[in-house]
């Protein structure tokens, strides 16, 4: 062997780097998974949610744990490698899984649904886009009444308002 390993060691290094790289890409679809099932007006399924629940549950712990996985790795692999290049690649799967591991703490959700800031509103009989039938959310404060469109306020689940002088939050 020209640089000193047996094929024994050879092929644990080749190991480590094949399981180095594929850290990211595993913990990626961990955290991907649920986003591309629990999507606003899709279709789901019951084992469609419970899988996406049960990987965003365990996402943070699978994230950091392909990290100190990856540094490990990266460390016995660095003292190994003589080649600057070789060194340099080490550090290339710590940038997903930085990102896999700072998106876990994140509500992707909310980012889909945003509070709607000024609504404008108008009375029923000036409007032509809520069907007669279509449900509504509607709060009736003194002499003041509202009625926010479910097909709206499904998009924003959070709509602000003051009737009848008191604040209030409608939700769906």
């Amino acid at each position: 062997m020209p640089d000193g390993l047996s094929r024994f060691e050879r092929g644990m290094r080749v190991l480590g780097w094949v399981t180095l790289l594929l850290l990211p890409v595993l913990a990626l679809a961990w955290v991907a998974v649920p986003v591309f099932k629990i999507r606003p007006f899709e279709p789901q399924t019951a084992a469609d949610l419970n899988l996406s629940y049960a990987l965003r549950s365990w996402a943070t712990v699978v994230a950091v744990g392909a990290l100190i996985a990856a540094l490990g790795l990266a460390v016995w692999l660095w003292r190994g490698s003589k080649r600057w290049w070789r060194k340099a690649l080490l550090t290339l799967p710590f940038i997903p899984l930085l990102f896999v591991t700072w998106f876990t703490r994140q509500n992707h959700f909310e980012w889909m649904f945003s509070p709607l800031a000024r609504g404008e509103y108008a009375t029923a009989g000036d409007v032509d886009f809520v069907a007669p039938d279509e449900m509504v959310l509607a709060v009736k404060i003194a002499d003041e009444a509202v009625a926010f469109p479910l097909r709206q306020a499904a998009y924003h689940h959070v709509i602000q308002e003051t009737v009848g002088g008191v604040p209030v939050v409608a939700t769906y």
